[in-house]
């Protein structure tokens, strides 16, 4: 014997090291005789798994959606861009040359925008008319990977030829090699008075972005061409440029800007598009939170069941009291339980997360072709598909507070077996 009384490997009561937990995982099977209480367990399990899955499932598909969206925004806007006063930069080739060895920059492109409308047929639409220099886009964009065979190289200053987006070209009813008619709001005076100034252009190829804002209303011309329709002589609308991190082009296009002299109207993407980044964070944290309730009903079942648990199991407790248990063995027994609940549930709720936001995109093709809805409409979402992205940090969040949860539900039950008196408890099972 030690010197407290116990045997070896036995606490101070006699009564076997780690007893509590032991039991406690006892309580946790069903038995023959009663199997309400395991299946109780079952179902608080299962409401943990299905909170901690919708958590996981949820935020990945917005994490996604906020990665593509980035993504192809950047694809086809600037970082930022540096135009003229008025709309008209002359001396575009010597700022170029100044700012491309700024800090930060990837490379510089002249470039020519404008509204307009396309006419084919007895059908129009009007479009943002983007013009561009080929060899020096490609240095601050990735619009060349969304369009046909041939990229820009379909693009020839004089050829009159024009890129339309996919969405635009279906409302026109237009194909690579039909014609459209380009309208311009700048006036041209004739004899029979002010008309506006056209263009009949060659439809090239197509952009397929997968965005509904530009693969509906765009159309991309050489830079030359488009000079010669807004009659701009040897001027541009302004730069674009690409910066090595896309989260300074507000300061660094800032800083060029007042390194020059003159005039200038510049932007950036956060101006331009930051509004859906923001509104998707905000999303994402009132989503959080509102799904957690999800798994805060949860816990209230871990408390239900361990709460009938501790009734059922009166007479153990009272007897495990008299062998000499303390109230905090009665602690760590129901603990265990509900901590075992919380563990398993959270463990398999963040699995069956994960399924679902790797198969999340052929869910929504079959929820929709069984509820014949749109589930991704393209024109509100700006995308046609529903990607996702499991961010091992959030899931990590999750998990731990999912856990907090479970075990904090244990505790309440926990308490009140600890206060169960032997001899009240073994006078009502007489």
């Amino acid at each position: 014997m030690n010197e407290r009384g116990g045997v070896p490997g036995s606490g101070a009561s006699g009564l076997p090291a780690g007893w509590s937990g032991w039991v406690g995982l006892r309580y946790l099977r069903a038995r023959s005789g009663n199997r309400f209480v395991g299946f109780i367990s079952g179902i608080s399990m299962a409401g943990i798994a299905l909170g901690v899955a919708t958590l996981v499932a949820v935020l990945s598909v917005m994490n996604g959606f906020e990665r593509e969206l980035g993504r192809r925004i950047l694809d086809i806007v600037a970082h930022a861009t540096l135009e003229g006063d008025g709309g008209r930069l002359a001396a575009w080739r010597e700022i170029a040359d100044a700012s491309a060895d700024a800090p930060g920059v990837l490379g510089v492109a002249p470039f020519v925008e404008g509204r307009g409308m396309l006419v084919a047929g007895e059908r129009s639409a009007a479009v943002e008319l983007r013009a561009v220099l080929p060899a020096a886009e490609r240095r601050v964009s990735a619009l060349e990977r969304h369009l046909g065979e041939g990229g820009f190289g379909v693009l020839e200053a004089g050829q009159w030829r024009v890129l339309l987006g996919k969405g635009l070209a279906e409302k026109l009813g237009v194909a690579p090699g039909d014609a459209v008619l380009a309208v311009i709001a700048q006036g041209t005076v004739t004899p029979a008075g002010v008309v506006p100034r056209m263009r009949r252009l060659h439809v090239a190829g197509l952009v397929d972005a997968g965005m509904y804002e530009f693969d509906q209303g765009l159309a991309v011309l050489h830079l030359d061409d488009a000079r010669r329709l807004f009659r701009l002589g040897d001027a541009v609308t302004g730069l674009r440029y690409a910066f090595d991190d896309p989260a300074t082009a507000p300061q660094r296009i800032r800083a060029i800007a007042e390194g020059l002299e003159g005039r200038y109207y510049i932007s950036d993407w956060t101006r331009r598009q930051g509004n859906f980044f923001r509104s998707i964070q905000v999303t994402k944290s009132i989503m959080f939170f509102v799904l957690l309730l999800v798994v805060a009903v949860a816990a209230f079942n871990i408390i239900s069941t361990l709460v009938m648990v501790v009734k059922e199991k009166r007479a153990d407790i009272a007897i495990l009291r008299t062998l000499g248990a303390a109230p905090r063995d009665m602690l760590g027994i129901f603990m265990t339980q509900g901590s075992v609940i919380g563990v398993v549930g959270t463990a398999a709720g963040i699995l069956l997360g994960i399924v679902i936001a790797d198969n999340v995109t052929a869910i929504a093709g079959w929820l929709g072709r069984v509820t014949g809805a749109t589930l991704v409409d393209p024109r509100v979402y700006f995308i046609s598909e529903l990607p996702a992205d499991v961010r091992a940090g959030e899931v990590l969040v999750i998990a731990a507070v999912a856990l907090a949860l479970g075990v904090l539900a244990t505790l309440y039950p926990a308490w009140r077996a600890a206060r169960t008196q032997p001899a009240e408890a073994l006078r009502h099972e007489v």
